[in-house]
């Protein structure tokens, strides 16, 4: 069994995001193997939970948690619903094209 990525000397969020931006990138990379890819992504994983733990721990002052826990308007929750369905839409465009490719094949 694969021994779990070390991901102790991350303190800060930023820190965790700015990781996780260079495994996308080197994920994305023509010659990273499968068995670096895979590795990576117990990494993403455990940074992942990491940031969570990070998010959980953050001490808001009185303001952010008012405006945290103030109620979605009504607007923004339009232009949520919106922006999700304008990326569902892409998502299965993009799904649908594949399976043609596959089923070309």
């Amino acid at each position: 069994m694969a021994k779990a990525p070390d991901i102790s000397g991350y303190e800060r969020f930023s820190d965790v995001t700015a990781r996780l931006d260079e495994i996308i990138a080197d994920v994305r990379k023509k010659d990273t193997s499968l068995e670096r890819s895979l590795d990576l992504f117990d990494e993403a994983i455990a940074l992942g939970t990491r940031a969570v733990d990070l998010v959980d721990k953050a001490a808001f002052s009185p303001e952010e948690r008012e405006r945290l826990a103030e109620p979605v308007s009504a607007q923004d929750a339009d232009e949520d619903e919106k922006a999700t369905g304008e990326f569902e839409a892409k998502d299965a465009a993009e799904h649908a094209s594949a399976d043609s490719a596959d089923e070309a094949k």
